[in-house]
């Protein structure tokens, strides 16, 4: 509607024009100086309004273009009073106005949200420019850490702590990595990793530095508080009967001393007495040993094994003994050609722990069966399963049955599956378990 009443106003303009302009042709022409005159000045009149009509529309656009180059977005474009087709031009500069401002009061209040949330965390985290090494935010998380006030080039930093620039920042840590730095002279081991992103063809790169000293401090600590409280329970277990059949067998000896012609001492009871200490000597013996075969796995040599090979490996070594307690153990492979890159001793040993643990679960079970399986999924995981149809585990167990020393079985020493969880660890993967009492038992080994 506006365009039109403008087009229609500029096609009245220029018609009148035309008209003035033939005024003073014909004045011209019949030498009438009247009608010359007249014609000439309504011509230069029109001619002025026709030159504003157009012009204005375009001094508003470049008004209003002027205000967007300097980000100027508080303008007001006068519409009360103005010509109808100028009005609406206004109003519509007006409401862009009104929404650039409101986006651009959303985005600051988003980026001071995020920056609140940034500071208060107490990872350390800074961004910068990777070619001239400006600082484009930084959190005081990472200046507390580093010990450092506030800089605006990493150069600062080089020409301050050059030890600590080249850890930080010139070394990769875009997988993630934890290293040790020293700050005021004080060892402290942080968690390092980085990411780049490009804008407008500049490149930057985020650095997230997390003291996590405290933490393993603090998991330290609580690591030995449990282990010290199972040893000592276990060993208790041990020393209390004992020490009470030593102190026993202490006093049958002083009484046989104070009146040795009544022979009170009785050889068959001494020789149980030392036996039952023998046993429980050999118990302690066989705690610390399982202890330190938990302890002992700390590294892994990985290669790339056939799933094919392990399974024909297990099937050699655990059929007869499950053939003699009538058990069927099957194997599924999905893809005879699926690889996995493992230490192939230690997952076997991994998966001969979960196979005694499902034969185990298998007693007094009617048509006993123990299934392994391996395939690979869509999201590049490598799963194998160690399933049986046995009891089951009770629910309110599940949770502790990888804590070290933890069984259920009368001669278990309880660090078979903690083993399995550790060896896991070690190929960064993971083991997880899904069991129905009464309708068995599958646990996941994730590669």
């Amino acid at each position: 509607m506006t365009y039109k009443r403008y087009s229609l106003g500029l096609l009245l303009r220029l018609v009148i024009l035309t008209g003035a302009l033939t005024a003073v042709a014909f004045g011209i022409s019949l030498h009438q100086m009247v009608l010359l005159v007249l014609g000439a000045i309504l011509s230069l009149i029109l001619f002025y309004n026709l030159y504003k009509f157009i012009t204005r529309r375009f001094n508003a656009m470049d008004d209003f273009f002027e205000s967007v180059k300097y980000n100027d977005f508080s303008r007001r474009f006068v519409s009360k009073g103005a010509p109808e087709d100028l009005a609406r031009l206004h109003k519509g500069f007006n409401l862009i106005n009104d929404k650039i401002r409101e986006i651009n009061s959303n985005k600051e209040a988003q980026y001071l949200y995020l920056q609140k949330i940034l500071e208060m965390v107490d990872v350390g985290i800074i961004s910068y420019n990777q070619k001239n090494g400006d600082v484009l935010w930084a959190n005081e998380a990472i200046k507390k850490t580093l010990s450092i006030p506030s800089f605006k080039n990493i150069k600062f930093l080089k020409s301050r702590k050059p030890e600590l620039f080249e850890t930080i920042f010139e070394m990769s840590h875009l997988t993630g990595s934890s290293i040790s730095i020293k700050v005021n002279g004080e060892k402290l081991k942080v968690l390092v990793s980085e990411t780049v992103f490009y804008e407008n063809e500049h490149s930057f790169k985020i650095i997230l530095l997390q003291n996590i000293d405290e933490t393993l401090n603090q998991n330290e600590s609580e690591a030995w508080k449990k282990l010290l409280s199972v040893m000592t329970h276990e060993i208790m277990n041990s020393i209390a009967p004992i020490s009470s059949l030593a102190d026993t067998l202490q006093y049958q000896v002083r009484e046989n001393l104070k009146n040795p012609e009544e022979n009170t001492l009785d050889i068959l009871d001494l020789n149980e007495a030392i036996g039952s200490i023998k046993k429980r000597s050999e118990g302690l013996m066989k705690f610390a040993k399982t202890y330190r075969s938990l302890n002992k796995v700390t590294h892994i040599n990985r290669n790339n094994v056939f799933v094919e090979d392990l399974f024909a490996s297990i099937e050699r070594l655990m059929k007869p003994s499950l053939a003699a307690k009538d058990i069927m153990l099957n194997f599924d492979l999905s893809n005879s050609q699926l690889q996995v890159k493992i230490d192939s001793y230690l997952i076997e040993q991994v998966l001969i722990n979960l196979i005694v643990n499902a034969r185990d679960a298998l007693q007094d079970i009617e048509n006993p069966e123990i299934y392994v399986t391996a395939k690979s999924t869509t999201d590049g995981y490598t799963i194998i399963k160690v399933i049986d149809n046995g009891n089951g585990i009770p629910p309110e167990i599940q949770e502790t049955i990888f804590v070290p020393f933890f069984t259920t079985k009368k001669n278990g020493s309880g660090i078979g599956l903690s083993l399995c969880k550790q060896i896991m660890m070690l190929h960064k993967g993971k083991i997880q378990i899904h069991s129905e009492e009464h309708k068995g038992t599958s646990i996941s080994l994730l590669f």
